[in-house]
């Protein structure tokens, strides 16, 4: 039987990979990916913490903004506190309704990750003249608010179209975040060439964690735990990546901020903290494109 498939990559088991290290020999590239996103007002998609009401839904609204106004600067601070890079997955929208967000940014020397113009829309049911309009107008959007090209793209609700890939690919996007297929980097093929997928995390994400699952602070903080545990342990085998997902909105709230904090302090206090990376997307991405090509194991085009 003969089923549909993306062709974007071949199956490949990861005990049968070549082996490589991270930049010093390290074992385990760790890196944050933080979202802060932006909503319209009583029109579109929007994050619900308790049942939807009838638009415009100002609850629902006040709550999701709670992450630019006061959440995203409680991150901002425990990352600050804690020597840990970042990466920011941001909603275009927000260089003109929070500036002093990106500013914040800037100041950190973190990166910028494209998530779209706002999360009130998918792009996945875009015509694709439509969407490769869309994909050029954040990439530009984002050049000229951050004053870098971004390489990196993460749709908003992880929403993709058959071409995506392509037309990311073809406005010159070198990795995406939106296939959660893997531990370690994987190239997959587009029309005109390839582009990089970077693990990011659909479980170790406190949006389906804590908004679906109705997963605790503290189950979530043991949850991050673990997971480091057991990849530290695992990448002894192979180099992987874990890689954290985070919401401006919902562990910006003061009592998931103090987990996160316990979660956070254990990794970067870690016995074996030498054996880890850690970094942003964008440094795995060029680590992985020096390697030579039979490294990733995965064919570059058809």
């Amino acid at each position: 039987m003969t089923l549909p498939h993306h062709h974007r990559y071949p199956y490949s088991a990861i005990n049968e990979r070549p082996h490589y290290a991270w930049p010093q020999g390290k074992r385990l590239a760790f890196y944050i990916g933080l979202n802060i996103e932006h909503f319209a007002f009583g029109s579109g998609l929007i994050h619900s913490l308790s049942t939807p009401l009838p638009a415009p839904d100002q609850r629902a609204f006040a709550w999701c903004d709670y992450g630019n106004r006061v959440g995203v600067w409680r991150v901002f601070d425990l990352l600050d506190e804690l020597s840990l890079p970042a990466s920011h997955l941001i909603n275009t929208s927000l260089f003109e309704y929070a500036p002093q967000i990106l500013q914040r940014i800037k100041s950190r020397q973190d990166e910028v990750i494209a998530h779209g113009r706002t999360n009130a829309e998918r792009h996945g049911h875009m015509w694709e003249e439509d969407e490769r309009r869309f994909i050029q107008e954040v990439r530009d959007s984002i050049a000229e608010n951050w004053g870098e090209i971004p390489k990196g793209w993460m749709a908003p609700w992880m929403a993709v179209s058959a071409v995506t890939p392509d037309l990311l690919q073809e406005a010159g996007f070198k990795f995406v975040m939106d296939w959660p297929a893997d531990d370690q980097p994987v190239w997959m093929r587009t029309r005109k060439g390839r582009i990089m997928s970077i693990p990011y995390p659909f479980e170790l994400n406190d949006s389906p964690q804590m908004l679906v699952r109705q997963q605790s602070p503290d189950d979530f903080t043991q949850a991050i735990i673990d997971q480091f545990e057991e990849m530290l342990e695992q990448s002894e085998k192979q180099p992987l990546v874990c890689s954290l997902a985070l919401h401006a909105m919902i562990v910006g709230q003061p009592y998931r901020l103090r987990a996160l904090r316990r979660a956070l302090a254990h990794i970067v206090n870690h016995p074996k903290r030498d054996q880890v990376w850690f970094t942003r997307p964008g440094a795995i991405y060029d680590h992985c494109n020096s390697l030579p090509a039979e490294v990733l194991h995965q064919p570059a085009q058809s």
